[in-house]
C-alpha cells in the first residue's frame, strides 16, 4: 500500500480549489468574473480569497475604474507549487 501524502485543507474547500483551478490558468481576473464563474454569493468569495491571500496562494489588488471598486486576484508562485501539489497528492489517491 502506497503513503498518502496530505491533502492540503486550504485547496481541500470547493469555492477555494475552484478559484485556483480559475487562477492558475490567468494572468489575473477580476473579483466579477470569479464570482460568476464560481456562482458563489459576494460575501463567500470574499471570506475564501481572504483566506488564500493570508496563506500567501494568491495576490490581491485594489483599485478603481471609472469611480467604482475593482478589486484583481492572481496566483503568486507559492500558489501554483500549493496546487500543483494538491493536484499530485490527489492524483496518488486516485491511482
Amino acid at each position: 500500500m502506497s503513503t498518502f501524502k496530505p491533502l492540503d485543507p486550504l485547496l481541500h474547500s470547493q469555492l477555494r480549489l475552484a478559484v485556483m483551478s480559475l487562477l492558475i490558468g490567468l494572468d489575473e481576473a477580476e473579483f466579477t468574473f470569479l464570482k460568476e464563474k464560481t456562482e458563489s454569493t459576494a460575501g463567500n468569495l470574499s471570506v475564501q480569497l481572504d483566506k488564500l491571500e493570508k496563506a500567501g496562494y494568491i495576490k490581491i489588488e485594489k483599485s478603481f475604474r471609472d469611480k467604482r471598486p475593482l478589486t484583481t486576484c492572481s496566483i503568486t508562485s507559492l500558489g501554483v507549487k500549493a496546487f500543483e501539489d494538491y493536484v499530485e497528492n490527489l492524483k496518488n489517491y486516485i491511482s
